[in-house]
């Protein structure tokens, strides 16, 4: 279709040029009329000094009355110009379908060929002692009965929180095999944009199983060989040591603190640095911010659902599987366990972190329409991120939730938000789910299609590549804190200059 159009023009083009031409050779083969009594009365005539007007009209007449008498030389002329002009017209048909001139093809050459992609920004990752690394996953993997074993043979265990090894696997994999990322890894700190700091804070928080109830302090328990807080208090003995830490006072380094209680001991010694986050809920505002750290996704749980759009094999109209008691803002889940229990078509159960619940809470968010995400402990949890890939509606009851990647998605497009007073009113929820029709659901499904890539860490461009653009973008507000503290003689930074939760996006 497009190729019989540009013949069609060019062909348009080719007939135009040619009644050009033929009325070019008409004028062309005309001759030049000479009227012999102007001629003669301009003789009889007494000669005056000839105007400028006159003396350019005259030299014009003998300038084209030359030109009409040289006929082939004219012809040849013209011959030539239609030549070019022809070639020019079959060139912008084919290669240059919308019309432009040639300063607009000139331009889109220049803006075809030469790139617009920002150069990448530098990430200096350091080589820390390796008990804040691999030494973590080693008391792990002992704390569970597994033998010693070499680095390259230790595995960095599942969990909700593994933002922090994703990003450290992705800096040590070779450049050539990190196309597409938004930073480049270098060797000179000198070079660094951003000192990437990757400690499992995370996975530190874990090492030591739960205790059993009785289990405390003057029950003769054995003292656990591996201290959490040790390590948090080690590894920021060691950070303030360094060179380029002691230079911007930690501001250009990066630390992934994603379960809430990572780094609980240290956190006033590293807020300066960017954190991230999963939320902010056991941050003061002075500690965690949106300007000045980034929103990360959990890691979701539960297997990703393959299929298409569709509400066929979604029978189930809501569907929950978690803790039905929480503290603080959690609270509300047993208000709606009570209120959506007895509901036919919504399914809404206990449960904890296993195998068996993973695979019931997989079965379940891929069969149901709508994915309940009350607040918990804190007003995040894994449970929207596996509602996400599992293309499974999230119904949101968390009035001070903050989520990843804002900048990037419309998550009212994708997620159904309702305010805590009003989810606890008896038959509310239910109704205004029952109330959306096929079309409102299958526009909700095809938005969490497009973006559901935002929330896979192994995506080739997924979760890390967009942490690695969101980190990037801190750079201009980092080099300012750095410039600014210089000039106040070590004076405490306000905070207002760098919180969010409550006032800095009013004042920066």
């Amino acid at each position: 279709m497009l190729q019989l159009d540009l013949r069609s023009r060019s062909i348009y083009i080719m007939c135009i040029v040619m009644r050009m031409y033929r009325k070019l050779k008409k004028v062309a083969t005309m001759p030049y009329p000479k009227n012999m009594n102007e001629e003669a009365k301009a003789k009889a005539r007494k000669p005056n000094k000839p105007s400028f007007v006159s003396r350019f009209s005259s030299t014009s007449q003998t300038v084209f009355s030359a030109a009409m008498t040289r006929k082939p030389l004219l012809k040849q002329t013209l011959a030539t110009l239609f030549l070019l002009f022809v070639l020019y017209a079959i060139f912008n048909a084919f290669f240059h379908p919308t019309d432009s001139s040639a300063f607009d093809a000139a331009a889109t050459f220049s803006f075809n060929t030469v790139s617009s992609k920002p150069p990448a920004v530098k990430v200096f990752l350091y080589d820390l002692p390796r008990r804040f690394t691999y030494g973590v996953i080693h008391h792990h993997s002992l704390a569970r009965g597994s033998r010693a074993a070499a680095d390259e043979a230790l595995k960095y265990p599942g969990h909700q929180h593994m933002a922090e090894w994703y990003l450290f696997s992705d800096l040590s994999r070779p450049e050539s095999e990190r196309a597409g990322s938004p930073v480049a890894r270098v060797a000179d700190p000198e070079d660094a944009d951003l000192f990437f700091v990757p400690f499992f804070s995370s996975l530190s928080l874990i090492v030591n199983p739960p205790r059993p109830t009785g289990s405390g302090p003057g029950s003769g328990s054995e003292k656990p060989v591996y201290s959490d807080e040790e390590n948090q208090e080690a590894l920021v003995e060691w950070l303030e040591e360094q060179e380029y830490w002691k230079r911007g006072n930690g501001r250009d380094h990066v630390i992934v603190a994603s379960d809430p209680n990572a780094l609980f001991r240290v956190i006033d010694r590293v807020k300066n640095s960017v954190l991230l986050v999963s939320d902010f809920g056991r941050l003061r505002p002075d500690q965690g911010s949106l300007v000045k750290d980034v929103v990360v996704p959990y890691s979701h749980r539960i297997r990703t659902y393959e299929g298409d759009v569709g509400i066929g094999d979604r029978s189930t109209l809501l569907f929950f599987m978690g803790n039905r008691y929480r503290k603080e803002g959690g609270k509300i889940r047993d208000i709606l366990f009570q209120i959506l229990e007895k509901e036919d078509d919504v399914i809404i159960k206990h449960g904890t972190q296993s195998r068996e619940s993973r695979r019931a809470a997989s079965q379940g968010m891929h069969t149901s329409r709508f994915c309940l995400h009350p607040a918990g402990d804190t007003p995040s949890a894994c449970r929207l991120f596996d509602a996400i890939v599992s293309m499974c509606i999230p119904v949101i009851v968390s009035d001070n939730i903050e989520l990843p990647f804002e900048d990037t998605i419309d998550y009212k497009k994708i997620a159904v938000f309702v305010e805590t007073t009003s989810a606890i009113k008896p038959g509310y929820l239910v109704s205004k789910l029952r109330a959306m029709t096929p079309d409102v659901v299958l526009e909700y499904q095809k938005e969490l299609k497009e973006v559901k890539r935002y929330f896979e860490y192994e995506e080739s461009n997924g979760t890390v590549n967009e942490i690695w653009r969101q980190v990037s973008k801190k750079i201009p507000l980092i080099k300012l804190m750095i410039n600014r503290e210089k000039r106040l003689f070590g004076k405490e930074v306000e905070c207002s200059c760098i919180c969010s939760n409550q006032t800095a996006v009013r004042t920066l």
